[in-house]
């Protein structure tokens, strides 16, 4: 039987997320939605930059404010539609960030282990997508 070297880079993927009653608590979307609602101070920017409609977006802020029990972006007095995260919603976007940054250099770290060969990150195969701008380090 002849050897065979099978062609390109293992590319390590995982979903994280939190639940509570079976509904989602926070997960990599949220995270990612509010971390872009602090850059942009627009929750209509955020949601154009994540290429998904104002109203998804509106929805899973709200879903996920829901859940948490507190509120994660305020109005910022006199600057019409602008936002800005409250400091719950700014420490869990960073902290659940943070957990997953944690979460993914283990798993590559292992998965190279085990594998015995060279794993990139989703974000670092795919950089068009949404996660390019969140990289574990």
């Amino acid at each position: 039987m002849t050897e065979s070297k099978v062609e390109g880079t293992l590319t390590l993927r995982l979903h994280v997320w939190f639940e509570r009653d079976e509904k989602i608590f926070l997960g990599i979307g949220r995270a990612l939605l509010l971390e872009k609602i602090e850059e942009c101070g627009s929750l209509r920017q955020a949601a154009t930059d994540m290429k998904m409609s104002y109203r998804a977006a509106w929805g899973k802020l709200k879903a996920a404010e829901e859940s948490i029990g507190r509120p994660l972006v305020q109005k910022i007095k006199g600057k019409g539609q602008r936002y800005e995260l409250t400091p719950v919603g700014r420490q869990l976007a960073r902290q659940f960030l943070q957990l997953q940054s944690d979460i993914e250099t283990y798993a590559k770290g292992k998965a190279q282990d085990i594998f015995g060969e060279e794993v990139q990150y989703y974000a670092d195969a795919y950089p068009e997508t949404k996660l390019s701008s969140f990289k574990a380090d």
